[in-house]
């Protein structure tokens, strides 16, 4: 195995191990606030230090460990939230070069991949799967509906501010 594939395989394995132990430790205090928003801040700093490989990686697993951790959504939501994922982890690999040293484009960074993301998530759980495939009592079915709308862009915006300012650090550190 090449230095590169071995690299890739720790670092993609210390990401998940991170992101384990981050949902594993906040699943107790039930706040999916906390949670959520180091969630996105793991899978930000993952694809901006790592590249996209790791950051879809870790993105797309996210939701797996958190069902199998306690903490995760129903199984028929989750490749809507691995998507959701997904497109915020491929958001900041594509623009976060072109406003590294411009605190304007990082503030539309972070709001636009955090709405992308929310909307994603909302059109394919809130609107399809909810009204469309489960069959849920109303009450579950507004508890899934509001988890997955503006509480999802708040934990996104979050994650994103964190994750610029401890990526920014990094960078410096590892120079």
């Amino acid at each position: 195995m090449q230095n590169k594939q071995v690299r890739w395989i720790v670092q993609t394995a210390l990401f998940i191990a991170l992101l384990v132990v981050i949902q594993f430790a906040t699943a107790s205090l039930g706040n999916t606030l906390i949670t959520g928003s180091l969630v996105n801040l793991i899978l930000i700093i993952s694809v901006l230090s790592c590249g996209l490989q790791t950051g879809a990686f870790v993105a797309i697993l996210s939701p797996i460990l958190a069902k199998l951790v306690g903490i995760g959504p129903l199984w028929t939501i989750i490749p809507f939230v691995m998507l959701g994922n997904l497109v915020l982890v491929i958001i900041y690999k594509l623009v976060y070069d072109k406003v590294e040293k411009n605190i304007v484009g990082q503030i539309i960074l972070i709001v636009g991949a955090a709405l992308v993301k929310t909307l994603v998530l909302y059109l394919g759980i809130v609107k399809i799967m909810v009204p469309l495939v489960l069959q849920l009592p109303a009450k579950q079915a507004t508890i899934i509906s509001t988890m997955f709308s503006f509480p999802q862009f708040i934990t996104a915006t979050i994650g994103g501010v964190i994750a610029l300012i401890v990526f920014s650090q990094l960078k410096k550190t590892l120079k």
